[in-house]
């Protein structure tokens, strides 16, 4: 059964759509979670509510930060990942990254192919592409 609601979701420019639908997972608005979330598999998940500690996708992975989501103390790592909250700590995307108009992110950034910064996103800390700079040069 799929838990998340794509009514109230902002549409992504990076993150296809079938990885948001995919998603099963859900931290809800209210709700604290302390501890880590890890995976070798190919899953998703979204954090309206707030998650003190990490979430790894160690192949694949989708992230979505919802608008009320709160992530702190952490590393944040999957291939797609799609911010509209807010972020404190290190986030690193293997494919596409996406911070929404609505984002904050305290904490270092790691990409290795594509990144989107929406205007009004608010970030501090340093960007840092991972990929392939002798192909463009």
């Amino acid at each position: 059964m799929n838990t998340y609601n794509t009514t109230e979701r902002t549409t992504a420019r990076l993150v296809p759509n079938d990885r948001l639908n995919a998603i099963t997972s859900l931290i809800g608005e209210g709700a604290v979670f302390e501890g880590s979330f890890h995976s070798k598999d190919d899953l998703g998940i979204k954090v309206d509510g707030q998650l003190i500690g990490g979430i790894v996708f160690e192949n694949g992975g989708a992230i979505h930060i919802g608008p009320t989501g709160l992530v702190e103390n952490t590393t944040v790592e999957a291939d797609y990942i799609f911010i509209e909250g807010k972020v404190k700590g290190n986030v690193i995307a293997r494919k596409s990254l996406e911070i929404s108009g609505s984002a904050t992110v305290l904490g270092d950034v790691v990409y290795d192919a594509l990144i989107d910064i929406h205007p009004r996103a608010r970030l501090r800390g340093k960007i840092d592409y991972r990929g392939d700079l002798d192909s463009t040069l």
